[in-house]
């Protein structure tokens, strides 16, 4: 099959569809009240409308995002749903204590009756690590000695730690989690020093597009060759999210997409100072300094990169390209963000009843037959 498709624990073709929340007030526009009231309208519409799954961030202190605790919407959440799966898109293990992260996840766990789909991450923004006391060069060594107690504890039903910033004595996690979160656990990673982290802790990936498909693909294999050669089986396929907008007119849906998605990406550079020399000599940010540096030779360029990146376009083009990233990354989950970048509620309401209509249907059933899976084997 596809160049990275043995390398993955792989069920059916049928990929998994999730809506992903974005909670901006860019610029402050409006009232943060006024942006929650919308966003959760559109939040009820997933399940519904045919969703598997939705899923939250984690942002702290600015107009970026406003969900600085994942667990807490998704607590909401699964008292509003039945069905679909609730995951955080992610916890950011270095600004919290291990032991309440466990706490929470479980807490969720069990609201949801087993629902709770785990992502994390080390985060990348000073303004929220100077928020929480916490020194960004502390971060890859806090995430993994975070990571691997929070891992552990989920399986074990306790936690302890021995480490050098989360030393804790074992305590049990009640609520117990509903059931294993081996194959429900994922870890956010761009740099190829981040897949190997994430491989070691036996986490799944999961990527939000920053960098070329192809480059991103070559971390597969480097990542899958780890696990396995540390746990000695397959990890679980990873998971894609994308920005996505969808129009029937062709024109259209390339100059809003440009808007909305230009807009977003306007955002991202401002709270994590990609135009500044932030990540110059930062330990454990290595990679985003080559990221800066293509931002600071051409903002409008790196822009347009990051657009051709995301799902946007007629359905029939939405779908193409949600397979052709498909094709490279062999994910069996896609969880599409319908409403950022300063989007008005009614366009993004559009968005996402044409998207759930006429794209998320082909996905769902996509049996791995169609002419550009086959061009791939």
């Amino acid at each position: 099959m596809s160049g990275v498709r043995h390398l993955f624990k792989i069920g059916e073709d049928s990929m998994h569809v999730g809506m992903g929340l974005n909670i901006q007030n860019v610029d402050n526009a409006r009232t943060d009240l006024a942006v929650y009231t919308e966003e959760l309208q559109l939040a009820s519409l997933a399940e519904p409308l045919g969703f598997e799954s939705i899923w939250a961030v984690e942002h702290h202190f600015t107009d970026y995002v406003l969900i600085p605790d994942p667990t807490f919407l998704l607590s909401y959440l699964a008292g509003k749903t039945s069905k679909v799966e609730l995951g955080s898109m992610v916890i950011v293990l270095p600004w919290h204590d291990p032991v309440r992260v466990v706490e929470h996840v479980a807490m969720v766990d069990n609201l949801s009756d087993g629902r709770m789909v785990l992502g994390i991450g080390r985060g990348l923004g000073r303004v929220e690590f100077e928020g929480f006391g916490v020194p960004m060069s502390e971060s890859r060594e806090r995430f993994v000695e975070a990571g691997e107690m929070v891992v552990r504890a989920l399986e074990d039903g306790f936690i302890e730690g021995k480490g050098k910033y989360y030393p804790r004595e074992r305590r049990d996690i009640r609520p117990a989690p509903t059931r294993t979160f081996r194959d429900r656990t994922y870890a956010a990673a761009v740099s190829p020093e981040s897949a190997v982290i994430m491989a070691d802790l036996g986490v799944g990936l999961l990527y939000v597009p920053q960098k070329p498909w192809d480059h991103v693909a070559k971390d597969l294999t480097t990542y899958a060759a780890r696990y396995r050669e540390v746990h000695s089986d397959l990890p679980i396929a990873p998971i894609v999210s994308s920005y996505v907008f969808c129009d029937r007119n062709e024109d259209r849906a390339t100059s809003l997409a440009r808007e909305y998605v230009g807009t977003y990406y306007n955002s991202l550079i401002r709270h994590y100072e990609m135009a500044d020399t932030l990540f110059t000599n930062l330990k454990g940010y290595e990679f985003y300094e080559k990221m800066s540096d293509t931002i600071r030779n051409g903002e409008e360029a790196a822009t347009d990169f990051f657009l051709d990146l995301q799902v946007f376009g007629t359905p029939e083009q939405c779908y193409e390209k949600a397979l052709k990233i498909h094709s490279l990354m062999n994910n069996d989950r896609f969880v599409g963000v319908f409403s950022f970048g300063k989007m008005p509620y009614d366009e993004a309401l559009r968005n996402i009843h044409l998207f759930a209509r006429e794209v998320m249907p082909e996905l769902q059933t996509f049996d791995g037959t169609s002419e550009l899976w086959r061009s791939t084997i």
